[in-house]
């Protein structure tokens, strides 16, 4: 099989946020053969290349951008690797949605990703990003990752070979760019109707204070050391803030939501409006983790 290749492709239609312009092209890539050819492809090719996953991390420009989009499309199963005493290992395709994941985990009865519950996206991304909620992180998961660059092609990482921080992952190796390929988390045996009821319980919390139907692409900015972003926000003016059709959620402030045809123009202006309010009341400049391409 060989690379698919789509011509000027939607961000809009490939973002959470359902902002944004058109690239120049996606390569999709399904089998680690494709990947040589990719290599040739990025070595040649003078457009920005970018990840992309399920897209719900990120703001697009409006407008033609001059991005390549890489979309892995590997067969995602979990599987079943390796059990040692009462742990489990499981192996996934990065393409793997991490809803999916944790349906098949709880199905199956394995504890560790209950935290996980209501984030979007596939498992590569969330490995990408160390994603985390309710004191669960994949960096707490994660026993190997397998990582493709064009210089060094496939590689397992061990993850004391991985630098993870909060929402931060990179190979402590000089590898350049590279994808995540595959990844292996160590689960733990229980009970299914326990894993499906911690699960339940997270959604429901997060249902409650966070906008999780809506059109979002999840925290705008990261939160400083020991403070809350979204209170920043709120007590800054923020909630409720509407620009175009595009706003800071009135149920969560950290939470910019596409309302009504809303643009990336709008929405860059209200986030940049966001962190002036919170730098004039409180001296503190928020790091956006919306990942802004």
């Amino acid at each position: 099989m060989s690379l698919e290749f789509i011509t000027n492709p939607s961000l809009s239609e490939r973002t959470s946020l359902k902002l944004g312009g058109n690239a120049e092209v996606e390569v999709i890539v399904r089998e680690k053969q494709d990947l040589d050819e990719l290599g040739d492809f990025l070595m040649t090719e003078t457009l920005r290349p970018f990840v992309i996953g399920e897209g719900t991390n990120l703001l697009a420009p409006d407008g033609q951008l001059d991005l390549a989009l890489i979309r892995v499309a590997t067969p995602p199963g979990p599987q079943r690797v390796e059990k040692i005493n009462d742990a489990l290992i499981v192996r996934c395709g990065a393409s793997q949605r991490l809803s999916g994941l944790l349906g098949w985990a709880q199905m199956a009865g394995l504890s560790g990703l209950e935290g996980l519950t209501g984030i979007p996206g596939s498992v590569g991304g969330s490995v990408a990003m160390n994603a985390g909620s309710y004191g669960t992180e994949m960096s707490n998961l994660v026993t190997r990752i397998r990582l493709w660059s064009p210089g060094q092609g496939l590689i397992w990482l061990d993850h004391d070979q991985c630098d993870f921080g909060y929402r931060h992952f990179a190979p402590k190796q000089g590898i350049g760019k590279c994808l995540v390929w595959q990844v292996e988390l160590k689960l733990t045996e229980s009970n299914p109707k326990a894993v499906r009821k911690a699960m339940q319980d997270n959604y429901n919390k997060k249902k409650a204070t966070q906008p999780v139907t809506a059109r979002s692409a999840g925290c705008v900015f990261k939160n400083p050391e020991g403070q809350s972003a979204g209170i920043l926000l709120d007590q800054a003016g923020m909630k409720g803030v509407r620009l175009g059709g595009v706003g800071f959620s009135d149920i969560h402030a950290n939470f910019l939501v596409n309302l009504d045809n809303g643009t990336s123009a709008d929405a860059l202006v209200l986030i940049e409006q966001g962190r002036e309010a919170v730098k004039e009341k409180f001296d503190i400049t928020l790091d956006t983790e919306v990942i802004i391409l």
